[in-house]
């Protein structure tokens, strides 16, 4: 039988807990996993669970990582995907670009707007350290002589 809406019942260590209800009112749970975020940062590497469908930009800045250069860091557009500054290298699983800066990043090879990802599953990224405003495409890096392009 076909089952109704999923409803989160709460978190474990694991995932989140669902419930479902099928046609009859029996009730049955599962798992789902969590999505882990392996973030990269110079010789760092940490990782965490994040929850799913959770903003990209804001996982970071609530775990007290800034996907901004010093410069930016007050002035912003705040998430709203209009200044570009929140640009973070996504190295595996990258979800597909939906937003149209973010989109313009992806396909000219500039970093993805944190701001504009939503976390669907694990995912891992590089923070930009050396960026003043904007990040580079890594071939206009590397001419610059920037030695933390050298690993992408």
């Amino acid at each position: 039988r076909p089952c109704k809406r999923a409803l989160v019942r709460g978190l474990c260590g694991e995932g989140v807990i669902l419930g479902m209800r099928n046609e009859r009112g029996n009730e049955r749970t599962m798992r789902k996993h969590m999505p882990i975020l392996t973030i990269l940062l110079d010789d760092e590497h940490h990782t965490m669970d994040v929850t799913h469908g959770a903003n990209l930009r804001r996982v970071l800045l609530d775990a007290g990582f800034s996907p901004y250069a010093r410069l930016t860091r007050r002035l912003n557009c705040g998430g709203r995907g209009l200044c570009a500054t929140c640009g973070v290298w996504l190295e595996t699983d990258a979800p597909p670009p939906d937003h149209w800066h973010d989109q313009l990043a992806a396909r000219f090879g500039y970093p993805r707007l944190s701001c504009q990802v939503t976390v669907t599953g694990d995912l891992t990224i590089r923070l930009l350290t050396d960026k003043w405003v904007w990040g580079a495409r890594p071939g206009a890096a590397l001419e610059a002589g920037c030695p933390a392009m050298k690993n992408l």
